[in-house]
């Protein structure tokens, strides 16, 4: 597999750290709000990056946290007058609605900042003793950004750009504006913990160098996270990471694009994003997730009404293909030893064509094109009767490629046959083998005003609600 690696700026080759072992950290939400679209797409696009590594073979050992200490969150405790950790546990377990919502398995581990302070502290001490940190008047303590001489390796950019064009905190206490906190001193009233320097809490991007060097190693194989994080916190993480460490602190950094509203970027302060709450409620959450893999990870995709339409009229072809397919496997004749080589061969080379497309740096646009291509070569395969292992084994791929982009499991099936509706298909089944059509057509009409349609299929009647 070839990834596109943002340090390189080039695709290559995935080679890990151990072989048949992947490390993966991707950088989980700040937990003040319900997640919107935007936060949704890392969360998606690097589920179908573990599930694929994982169907190929791979043992994934995948973290994610949980920033559940942070200025927003301390503000929204504020206005709410209660502690920071209740809205930090509040809006973690509206997070876990939304991930099972958009099918996102569970990482590994779910580290949350406020569990590995002493990690934190442990790094940041270890920065101060080596002289790339120092503590502050106040107690706050800064990395010397200009002492680690690869700063704006990630974003390709020299100190000196990246400070004209940056947004600089700056502050008396800093020995350079562009150094950065690794430990903020607490105000009056605010919650914290104790530490050498003072009574205070984690910096936003520390928070990640301790958590990835603890569940993860010194050196991780895969680091992911969203565009809009290249600049600072993914830079931040690199230096204090490895002047700490002394080894580098990821060997491929994968960005995803972001996703825009009008050709604009989906942003709070423009005020058109929207929670993927408000999304689900309308749409369902099935259609989200299709729309944030549906592109190449690395563009940027537009959000709209009519593009999820869209996806939604997608997924019914998936939905009503596999639903086909079970018919026809559980209604053929042609229930022979024929294996059919030519007609499975055609379900392999579209499962070949899936995995090329995956191969290349995670190319769901080409793998979703394969796997509808499977899916005309499926629909056109049930119109001349093919036996059961040709059946079975295009049911066998087109689950495991729905499975891979984690597709198809949002709709139950309440289409299940009931006696009243199999009674019925039964008695015109009788009435048409005695060729009174008049009553076929009777109990037909019956069955479309309970809003049943009937299909008639080389397998037999196939029916579903509408």
């Amino acid at each position: 597999m070839r990834i596109y690696n943002t340090l390189t700026n080039q695709k290559e080759e995935l080679r890990t750290i151990e072989d048949g072992r992947v490390r993966i950290y991707a950088c989980g939400p700040t937990v003040y709000n319900l997640i919107h679209i935007g936060n949704a797409r890392p969360l998606c696009v690097f589920d179908v990056l573990r599930r694929y590594l994982e169907w190929r073979g791979w043992d994934v050992r995948y973290i994610q946290n949980f920033t559940d200490i942070d200025d927003k969150i301390i503000r929204r405790a504020n206005e709410e007058g209660v502690a920071f950790d209740v809205i930090a546990e509040r809006y973690i377990e509206e997070y876990w609605k939304d991930a099972k919502g958009l099918n996102v398995k569970e990482a590994t581990e779910h580290p949350k900042a406020t569990e590995n302070i002493d990690e934190i502290i442990s790094i940041i001490s270890e920065l101060v003793e080596k002289g790339y940190a120092y503590v502050a008047e106040n107690g706050d303590v800064y990395f010397r950004t200009g002492k680690f001489e690869e700063y704006g390796k990630l974003s390709h950019q020299p100190l000196e750009d990246l400070e004209s064009g940056a947004r600089i905190d700056v502050s008396d206490l800093k020995e350079d504006a562009m150094d950065f906190a690794l430990w903020k001193a607490a105000k009056p009233g605010e919650p914290c913990w104790k530490s050498p320097w003072s009574d205070g809490r984690p910096g936003w991007h520390i928070e990640c160098s301790a958590m990835a060097r603890r569940y993860l190693g010194k050196t991780i194989d895969i680091h992911g996270g969203g565009q809009d994080l290249i600049f600072p916190h993914h830079e931040n993480e690199i230096a204090q990471s490895e002047c700490c460490n002394g080894v580098p602190f990821a060997n491929y950094w994968m960005h995803n694009g972001y996703i825009n509203v009008d050709n604009r970027k989906m942003s709070k302060s423009l005020g058109n994003f929207f929670t993927v709450r408000d999304v689900a409620g309308k749409y369902g959450y099935e259609p989200i997730r299709f729309f944030l893999i549906s592109s190449s990870y690395r563009s940027p995709i537009n959000y709209s009404p009519e593009i999820i339409e869209q996806g939604i009229s997608a997924l019914d072809r998936l939905y009503t293909c596999r639903q086909n397919l079970e018919f026809a496997i559980k209604n053929t004749t042609q229930k022979t030893s024929d294996a059919a080589p030519g007609l499975i061969q055609g379900f392999t080379d579209r499962r070949a064509q899936f995995i090329r497309a995956m191969d290349d740096d995670l190319n769901t646009a080409d793998a979703i094109a394969a796997l509808f291509e499977l899916v005309r070569d499926i629909n056109v395969a049930l119109t001349e009767s093919p036996s059961l292992a040709a059946l079975e084994k295009a049911l066998e791929i087109f689950d495991e490629l729905t499975g891979v982009l984690g597709l198809l499991y949002e709709r139950r099936q309440d289409d299940e046959p009931d006696g009243i509706v199999e009674e019925m298909i039964a008695r015109r089944a009788e009435a048409r083998s005695q060729k009174n059509w008049a009553e076929s057509d009777r109990i037909r009409d019956e069955l479309k005003a309970m809003g049943i349609v009937l299909e008639d299929t080389p397998q037999g009647v196939k029916w579903h609600r509408v």
